[in-house]
Order: structure tokens, then sequence, then C-alpha cells
């Protein structure tokens, strides 16, 4: 798939646990879980907002394309 979820980058980046960003979020882990490993098929504009919120970044440190081609 194209597109890559660097959220677990972000976390080790601002030394949180995916439980810490779960609470601050108020999603729970096993969805956080689904976004982090890529199997994700959709992310809301909101839950992205919250997450870049809580872990001061911009959509484009947790969301990345890469070409089919790169795999």
């Amino acid at each position: 798939m194209p597109i890559v979820v660097n959220l677990d980058v972000m976390l080790a980046k601002r030394k949180m646990s995916l439980s810490q960003l779960s609470e601050s979020v108020d999603i729970t882990i096993a969805n956080l879980s689904v976004l982090k490993t890529g199997k994700a098929k959709a992310i809301r504009f909101t839950t992205l907002d919250a997450i870049c919120s809580v872990l001061e970044c911009q959509p484009g440190d947790i969301l990345e394309f890469q070409s089919e081609e790169a795999e």
C-alpha cells in the first residue's frame, strides 16, 4: 500500500507509549494499534488532528506516501 504510517516513529521521538497516546487522545489501544501497524483503511481528520496535537507534529510526520515502485 502506498501510504505508510509512521506513528511508531513519532511515538519513539516523543518517548511516549501507545497506551499514553491512547489515554491522551481518548482512542482505544486496539484502534491505535491498527493504525500503527498500517492495517487501517481510513483515518478521520478529527483523529489525525488529536494525534498531531498530542504528539506536536504535522500530519505528514505520521503519514507518508511511497510509490508502488519503491516497495
